[in-house]
């Protein structure tokens, strides 16, 4: 949603400096085009080198370098922006907007920019409480600059309070609402599921597999970022789930079963990514199973789990999309044509979890998709978050159809 977006990230003094290197990463993944500012006080915390790295764009600092003597540097750079990101605001930056103080590159850049604004303060919580500084952000919402608000936490100076900077994750999310552009997935509700379900053998064993949820957490902020309205239901995993996604988090099975059901329903789509076991233990043990020093072998009796989009298509409306995913080894597209049928699904995204850098755990995919209507699909090698965004294209084209 952000490629080709003209952002300017503006970063100023405090300690906060830190995470805007981490925003500038997601958002050139993100494919914008970002160009970053710095005051003298934030290069007293983080180089202007580092930010030119990641961005790929020269790092502006001086009203008065004047390397470029056929344009006005100020005025090229406030016009090529689609976007002003201010993170860290430090209370001294906020004072300059509110007021119209154009004193050194970035306030002069600001004050001449015309596209949306986003401020994410970072100050201590005493200076974020002064009266002054609660007038200057009353004055910048009021010229309809956006606000995201600071986090209580711990602070810099070693204590709780209110005046961390919000979290890189949190200000990418709403630079891509205020960027949005409504798309056919607007205000469509999505059901998303994610990571491998565990079956407890006693209190501290359980089956699983090697799925990480990364996929799944892929195209639910996919989705998100088209307008959707997801609903991530999440086997345990490490990850944090994309900012402004709903989320419900689950362990066996027979939970995700039963959550995906009573929500199911009311929701015009599902992505069953969620790498499901398909057995669980017949009994399980109250207490930690211990070895037995008689005997070398254990028999572990198994019985199915239930099948979810099997139950799915049993109550799915004409008007409702199911997409399932077939994690296989061998015979892909027959394999995934069965399912296809079986369960009653638009679309199957299916892959070789066989093959290198395919599949569970890692940070890439290939996946080829396959529908009743269309020869099938194969994506090259591509990092999940572009398989992601490949998923929600074939998504949009099934609920044009």
């Amino acid at each position: 949603m952000l490629k080709n977006q003209h952002i300017t990230l503006y970063v100023t003094g405090s300690i906060a400096a830190y995470k805007a290197l981490a925003l500038v990463r997601m958002l050139v993944k993100q494919q914008a085009q970002v160009r970053v500012v710095m005051t003298a006080a934030a290069q007293k915390f983080v180089t202007p080198l580092s930010f030119q790295t990641l961005s790929k764009h020269e790092v502006m600092t001086d009203t008065f370098a004047g390397q470029h003597p056929t344009i006005v540097d100020h005025i090229e750079l406030a016009d090529w922006t689609d976007l002003a990101v201010i993170a860290p605001a430090s209370a001294d930056i906020i004072g300059k907007m509110a007021q119209g103080i154009a004193d050194d590159f970035a306030s002069l850049t600001l004050m001449a920019t015309t596209a949306p604004k986003l401020v994410a303060p970072a100050m201590n919580n005493h200076m974020w409480s002064n009266p002054a500084v609660q007038r200057n952000i009353q004055l910048l919402q009021a010229d309809g600059i956006k606000l995201i608000d600071p986090e209580t936490g711990f602070l810099a100076e070693g204590y709780q309070g209110k005046g961390r900077m919000a979290e890189p994750q949190q200000i990418l999310a709403m630079t891509t609402a205020s960027l949005f552009v409504p798309t056919i997935l607007t205000g469509k509700k999505i059901l998303v599921t994610a990571g491998g379900t565990r079956e407890r053998l006693d209190p501290v064993r359980f089956l699983a597999n090697d799925s990480s949820g990364k996929m799944g957490y892929a195209i639910a902020q996919a989705l998100q970022q088209r307008g959707a309205e997801v609903t991530l239901i999440s086997a345990p995993t490490k990850l944090t789930a994309p900012t402004m996604v709903k989320l419900q988090s689950i362990t066996s099975t027979e939970e995700l079963y039963e959550a995906v059901l009573q929500k199911f329903p009311s929701q015009d789509a599902l992505i069953m990514t969620a790498a499901v076991a398909d057995f669980k233990p017949i009994t399980t043990a109250q207490q930690k199973i211990k070895k037995n020093s008689d005997n070398n072998q254990w028999s572990l009796e198994l019985e199915k789990t239930p099948d979810i989009l099997q139950a799915v298509a049993q109550i799915k409306r004409p008007d409702q999309i199911t997409i399932g995913f077939a994690a296989e080894t061998q015979n892909l597209v027959a394999n995934a044509r069965k399912k296809l049928v079986q369960k009653n699904l638009d679309l199957v995204i299916a892959n070789d979890v066989s093959k290198p850098g395919v599949g569970f755990n890692g940070d890439t995919n290939r996946v080829t998709m396959i529908t009743s209507n269309q020869p099938p699909i194969t994506t090259d090698l591509l990092p999940k978050s572009q398989i992601a965004e490949k998923i929600a294209d074939q998504l949009e084209k099934i609920i044009n159809q």
